[in-house]
């Protein structure tokens, strides 16, 4: 099969296109004829052998990829004979693997795929899908509120937007580029602002009216996300998400306290404690892509380009999940 390899750390440039032998399932396992493999912003840093949170250093040489669907083409013994030829979906954790041709992957991990839902459309909601479901159970939006999405064009944001529109709440999409602002109103965004524009909060607070931001979802971190922050009226609520921007969104205790906010992380041990955990956060989420509540935006790369969707994702010029396909 051909799938990208990578023998050391550092630049896009080195994940390579290559042949390599069929990977075969061990027991308990499948194997996945891959039709699309997900891209995430962490496997950039884990390529440049960058680590951060729950990752660690990968040992060369590695195969990327935790994310893949497809059909499944050969079972591992104690495998259900059933799953055999079935469209699936798996998160493959902390193993790689899926920029490939075939990818291994746990039986307990896979997600039977109903045949309307695209291969591109389930790998971006099993692993961005089931983020932003977990963000949501910590903010829980409502109709009355304000909701401001920061990077409201990229694969989380996009889905953020959908889902707060989807309970009635005044959405404020936030993004980098004039082309990108005008994506997000078309995902359903009540505003959208380029916020690379001068003094893009006031802009916002134009386009308000005189109403207040009540809930910021920020993953962007940094200036924008200071901002972001500033534009919370009194009582409103901050939930962090990551940092793009390089460096989390800094405020202090006596922020919070002088005008009544609250804040809150959207990440790692918060999420585990949702109750029915990681696998609970993708059902659902596909579920709600099934349904058509929520359409993500998918931009696909051919995975012998695997580096340039690196270096695409890297520059912010992506709309969307980076899917790569065979």
């Amino acid at each position: 099969m051909h799938a990208v390899r990578q023998y050391e750390f550092g630049p896009a440039e080195n994940l390579l296109f290559t042949e390599v032998p069929d990977p075969r399932p061990a027991a308990g396992q499948v194997r996945i004829a891959v039709r699309a493999s997900g891209v995430h912003l962490a496997d950039t840093a884990l390529r440049a052998g960058v680590v951060s949170g729950p990752f660690q250093r990968p040992e060369l040489p590695m195969t990327p990829g935790r994310e893949v669907a497809g059909v499944v083409d050969e079972l591992g013994d104690g495998v259900d004979p059933a799953w055999l030829g079935r469209r699936v979906v798996a998160h493959l954790g902390m193993a790689g693997g899926g920029y490939a041709e075939l990818a291994v992957a746990d039986v307990t991990a896979l997600h039977a795929l109903p045949e309307h839902l695209d291969h591109g459309v389930a790998v971006a909601m099993i692993g961005t899908g089931r983020m932003t479901m977990g963000i949501l159970d910590v903010a829980r939006p409502a109709a009355d509120d304000v909701v401001l999405v920061t990077a409201a064009a990229g694969g989380i944001g996009t889905l953020l937007v959908q889902a707060a529109r989807n309970v009635g709440a005044t959405v404020v999409g936030v993004a980098g580029g004039a082309a990108k602002a005008e994506r997000v109103r078309a995902v359903g965004a009540t505003v959208a602002v380029d916020y690379t524009a001068p003094d893009w909060t006031g802009a916002v607070r134009e386009a308000l009216d005189g109403r207040e931001v009540t809930v910021a979802l920020d993953g962007v971190g940094g200036e924008p996300g200071r901002a972001t922050f500033d534009l919370l009226g009194a009582g409103g609520r901050l939930v962090l998400f990551g940092w793009s921007a390089g460096e989390p969104t800094r405020f202090t205790s006596a922020d919070l306290f002088e005008r009544g906010l609250s804040a809150s992380v959207a990440l790692g041990p918060r999420i585990l404690r949702i109750p029915g955990g990681l696998r609970g956060l993708e059902e659902r989420s596909l579920a709600e892509a099934a349904a058509g509540r929520l359409v993500p935006a998918v931009q696909t790369f051919p995975l012998k380009d695997a580096a340039a969707a690196h270096t695409t994702l890297e520059t912010r010029a992506t709309v969307g999940k980076v899917v790569l396909v065979p």
